[in-house]
C-alpha cells in the first residue's frame, strides 16, 4: 500500500551524480505508486556546523510518526540530530557508500566519520544500501543483518550505439573527475598502449576535486595526449546520450564503487567495456559468469599495468571489440529495470511504515 515518507538529501537533488540520479529515480518511482513523498533539501556543506544546524531545523518540523529517509552523505554527519528525532520519528538510512571508505581520507578523517556514522546508523530502523559490497563494510559497524535491505540501481533500456563509424576509435568515460574514479590512472595506461588510434572524452564534473583535474590536464599536457583526450565537464542528458551514441568503447579506471551506475548505462547502449573489479562490475559484465558473453575486459583498481594490459586488447584488435559488443548486447538483456528497484524499495518503506 502506498504511504507517506519524507526524504531528506543534502544539497540539490537535481546534482548530477549518480547517488543523487538514484535519489530522484527513487523519489518519482514512489509517486507514480501513489506515495507522498516530502522531499527537503539540506542547506550547506556536510559536515559543517549550518548544514547540521539546518537539517536539525528540517527534523523538528517533521510531525511525529513519520517514516524519514536520509541520504547517507548527510546522516552519516548527524549523529546528534537523529538521536535526538529517533524516539518520535522511524529514521531510515540510504547508504550508497559509508562516509569512511571515500577513497583519498587520511586515516583521522576516515576514523572520524566511522565513529559519526556508526552512531547515526544505530538508531534506524532500516538501512538500505545500494550495492553488496556495501553489506560487507558496515559489517564492521555491527550492524544486524536483518536490518539492512538490498536496492540496488538500474538502468533504462537505450538505443545500440552506432560507434563512431571509422577513423579513431571514440572511448568514453563518465564519472567527475575525482580520485577516485581513476582518471590519471587511466590516461597512464593509455600511454603504455600501443595503439594511439583513438579520442577520448571523460564526460564528468570539474569542480568536485580541482586538484585531481590540476594534475590530469598537468599530465595531458607533459604526454602531448592532452589533443585526444576531451573534458567538457558535466553533461546534460542529450549531450551524454550524444557520447554514449559515438562511443566505441567504454572505459572507466574507478577505484572504488558499490555498483556503478555508469558501467550499467554503457551496458545498456551494447558498448564494450574496460572498467576495474570494484562494485558490481564484474556482475555487470558478465566476468567469470560465462566467458562467451563477458562484456568486459576487467583490472584491478589500482593496477596501471593490468589496465594497460586490457585496453592494448581492445585498441588493438577488432575481433576483441566485435567479442566484448556481443557480449554487452546479451548482458543489456539482462540489466535490472528502475521499475523494480522502485518496488523493492517500496517494499522495504512499506515494511516501516
Amino acid at each position: 500500500m502506498p504511504g507517506e515518507i519524507a526524504v531528506l538529501v543534502p544539497g540539490r537533488l537535481q546534482t548530477r551524480t549518480g547517488g543523487y540520479e538514484y535519489d530522484r529515480r527513487m523519489i518519482a518511482g514512489l509517486r507514480d505508486r501513489g506515495w507522498r513523498v516530502d522531499v527537503r533539501e539540506l542547506a550547506g556543506s556536510f559536515p559543517t556546523a549550518p548544514a547540521r544546524e539546518d537539517a536539525a531545523r528540517q527534523l523538528a518540523l517533521i510531525p511525529d510518526g513519520t517514516t524519514v529517509l536520509i541520504d547517507g552523505l548527510a546522516l552519516g554527519s548527524l549523529p546528534d540530530e537523529v538521536e535526538l528525532e529517533a524516539s518520535r520519528l522511524k529514521v531510515v538510512a540510504l547508504v550508497h557508500l559509508p562516509l569512511a571508505a571515500e577513497i583519498g581520507l587520511d586515516r583521522e578523517t576516515a576514523a572520524r566519520l566511522e565513529a559519526s556514522e556508526r552512531r547515526a546508523l544505530a538508531v534506524a530502523v532500516r538501512i538500505v544500501v545500494t550495492g553488496r559490497s556495501t553489506i560487507d563494510l558496515l559489517s564492521t559497524y555491527g550492524i544486524a543483518p536483518d536490518r539492512i535491505v538490498l536496492v540496488e540501481p538500474a538502468a533504462d533500456r537505450a538505443p545500440l550505439a552506432h560507434g563512431s563509424g571509422g577513423g579513431p576509435l571514440h572511448l568514453l568515460s563518465v564519472g567527475a573527475i575525482t580520485s577516485g574514479k581513476g582518471h590519471e590512472i587511466l590516461v597512464r595506461a593509455l600511454e603504455a598502449t600501443p595503439n594511439r588510434d583513438w579520442l577520448l572524452i571523460c564526460a564528468g564534473s570539474l569542480d568536485r576535486d580541482p586538484s585531481t583535474v590540476e594534475r590530469l590536464r598537468a599530465r595531458l599536457r607533459a604526454t602531448g595526449l592532452d589533443d585526444r583526450v576531451s573534458l567538457p565537464g558535466e553533461l546534460d542528458a542529450d549531450a551524454l546520450e550524444v557520447c554514449y551514441n559515438s562511443a566505441d568503447v567504454f572505459v572507466l579506471a574507478t577505484l572504488r564503487e558499490t555498483y556503478c551506475m555508469a558501467v550499467a548505462e554503457a551496458l545498456a547502449h551494447g558498448l564494450p567495456i574496460v572498467s576495474t573489479t570494484t562494485g558490481a562490475i564484474p556482475e555487470l559484465v558478465g566476468a567469470g559468469r560465462d566467458d562467451d558473453y563477458a562484456a568486459g575486459l576487467l583490472a584491478p583498481p589500482g593496477d596501471v599495468a593490468a589496465m594497460t594490459e586490457a585496453l592494448t586488447a581492445v585498441l588493438g584488435d577488432s575481433r576483441v571489440r566485435e567479442r566484448l559488443a556481443e557480449g554487452a548486447r546479451h548482458q543489456r538483456g539482462r540489466l535490472s529495470t528502475w521499475n523494480d528497484a522502485v518496488d523493492k524499495m517500496a517494499a522495504a518503506l512499506n515494511d516501516v511504515v
